[in-house]
């Protein structure tokens, strides 16, 4: 007999903080929308009440907007001191952004895990090198133009320029860690895939799951291979990190997401989740009956067209779920032309 689903998705908080401002959850508990410049317009950025402080999770972008409403942050809800400690999910600069910002003002330390920690140094580091020759070859295999890759090369090493600069020492947090605010318990469960280590925090006792991008409402987060390691496969570390989600969380556990509206339904949004990417495999399976690049196959994955702003993304993704049929042995390279791959079914 097949297990009735939960198929409903919901938002229990009737309101929601305007961009810039932020609302009390609980009395231990903001949630805070932090500006952002992008398309996705806000971060979600949560604050819990820590001895007689409160703790960060998550900064957003390093902006003078976002830097404003920290100081504003701190005269209304943080107090003289600042935060506490920042807990930092993952390390995309919308999450980190802010980070040594934050743990400077407030001489607070940086809880982080390691992979996310040591990636996000790397990439400041990158800030104004030229973009490398695998960065180029990586795009142009998956079937970039001239114009496009010039694109990539331009834009190279930005990520330092929103990113603050990174304390030199942190904690590092990894799965199955249990902290303690004073008020509150929680559990560190990991995910990857979208990043290399995401951090998420279950408070058992008031069911809340503080979940970054790694369980978002109503967008799926980017899972893309990038050109630091071509042969990655970072479509099953997300497959599997649902899988083991949907197993850890309580069904009617309150998701406070990255991006969107706190709602109840994890369960459900997992399972969306995971067969939204089954049918975006099956359909690169069907399609590459005649062989196809990456960029060939934007149709079977994205509804939205794609544009200058999010083209590298896409073409990571698409890479993400070709090497993902590479590896189950349902693709295979049929061609490579002028350095761009071609493939075929198997």
């Amino acid at each position: 007999m097949t297990t009735p689903r939960h198929r409903q998705i919901t938002y229990p908080l009737t309101a929601k903080p305007d961009v810039g401002e932020w609302q009390h959850i609980d009395e231990d508990l903001v949630w805070l929308r932090m500006p952002l410049p992008i398309t996705l317009g806000s971060v979600n950025v949560f604050l819990l009440r820590d001895g007689d402080g409160w703790a960060a999770v998550d900064t957003g972008m390093q902006t003078p907007d976002c830097q404003a409403v920290w100081e504003r942050a701190r005269d209304e809800v943080l107090g003289p001191d600042g935060a506490t400690r920042v807990l930092v999910t993952h390390m995309h600069p919308d999450h980190v952004g802010m980070a040594g910002w934050l743990c400077r003002e407030s001489s607070a330390r940086l809880w982080m895990p390691r992979l996310e920690y040591f990636l996000c140094r790397i990439l400041v580091a990158d800030t104004g090198r030229e973009a490398p020759t695998d960065g180029v070859a990586f795009y142009r295999a998956a079937g970039l133009n001239d114009e496009e890759v010039a694109r990539y090369q331009n834009l190279f090493g930005m990520f330092g320029r929103v990113v603050s600069t990174m304390p030199d020492a942190y904690v590092r947090v990894t799965e199955g860690d249990m902290f303690d605010t004073g008020h509150h318990r929680f559990e560190v469960l990991s995910g990857n895939g979208h990043s290399p280590e995401h951090a998420c925090l279950l408070d058992r006792e008031r069911n809340l799951f503080i979940a970054g991008d790694q369980l978002l409402p109503t967008i799926s987060s980017n899972v893309s291979v990038w050109p630091t390691e071509p042969d990655a496969n970072p479509l099953a570390g997300w497959l599997d990190s649902c899988h083991r989600l949907r197993e850890a969380l309580p069904e009617d556990v309150l998701v406070l997401p990255g991006h969107g509206k706190p709602f109840t339904g994890a369960h459900e949004r997992l399972t969306q989740l995971i067969d939204e990417h089954e049918k975006g495999l099956a359909a690169i399976t069907d399609a590459c009956a005649s062989p196809k690049r990456a960029v060939d196959l934007f149709p079977q994955l994205f509804k939205s067209p794609i544009t200058d702003a999010n083209r590298t993304m896409a073409t990571g993704e698409a890479v993400a779920h070709v090497n993902y049929l590479l590896a189950t042995g349902d693709l295979e390279i049929d061609d490579v032309r002028d350095g761009v791959r071609f493939y075929k079914q198997s």
